[in-house]
């Protein structure tokens, strides 16, 4: 079992307790309002690392101001966060993505988390849109994960540093990465399953049409349990 870690408070004159890693790639629009809803955690210590994959539109430039550190990193979701861990300073990883908003209580419900003994976990999501569907979506999706132990990027996945390191990180992978890590620290306990609710951008969703998004992401979902590679599956992905 993991180490519990009772508190989730620290001054920044000690290690972070927690760091906030964000993987970005051309998200110049989203990037300052993303970080600009972090500034109290970073009050309270927490740690934010943005890592960007070669953004061509600013997206970098305009996070200096607003993290502890912007670093570059070759492109793909799995290396900019694996990269993004070894540079963060905290003793527990979040990995958000740049279209995701914690929820204000987000530092307690994860310090709870760890203190009752898990080693990882993920929140509950909204789907932000204008689609009638998502409500549904977001329902079967956190039904799916909390039956599974399977967490997604979207639910903002959160481990403490060592479990993380011991398991390899994120494999280096093209999509499904999360499935992946997921399925790795399964065997070491299950996910802390949080109610508490980040909110995620419908907008993949709303650009390529909702149903053919979720058919789209059934079958790419079976088709890697089945064993396809995830390097076929993401030439398939929009």
């Amino acid at each position: 079992m993991a180490s519990r870690i009772p508190a989730m408070t620290c001054t920044r004159s000690q290690r972070a307790p927690l760091s906030i890693v964000i993987p970005t790639l051309n998200e110049a629009e989203r990037i300052v309002p993303a970080l600009q809803t972090l500034a109290t955690l970073r009050q309270q210590g927490v740690d934010v690392t943005v890592v960007d994959g070669g953004s061509r539109d600013g997206t970098a430039l305009r996070a200096e101001a607003l993290a502890d550190r912007v670093i570059t990193a070759p492109q793909g979701r799995a290396r900019q966060m694996n990269a993004g861990a070894a540079a963060a300073a905290g003793e527990v990883l979040l990995f958000l993505h740049a279209d995701t908003t914690l929820p204000p209580d987000a530092l307690s419900a994860i310090g709870e988390a760890l203190a009752s003994g898990a080693g990882w976990g993920r929140f509950d999501v909204h789907i932000d849109g204008r689609s009638a569907l998502f409500p549904l979506i977001a329902t079967l999706m956190n039904a799916r994960s909390r039956f599974s132990g399977i967490a997604t990027g979207d639910q903002a996945i959160f481990v403490q540093r060592a479990l993380f390191e011991r398991v390899g990180g994120f494999p280096d992978q093209p999509l499904m990465e999360d499935i992946e890590l997921s399925r790795c620290l399964r065997q070491h306990g299950p996910p802390a399953c949080l109610r508490e609710r980040v909110v995620t951008s419908g907008r993949r969703w709303e650009r390529h049409g909702v149903w053919r998004t979720v058919w789209l992401m059934w079958r790419l979902r079976l088709r890697y349990w089945l064993g396809t590679p995830a390097d076929e599956l993401a030439k398939a992905y929009p």
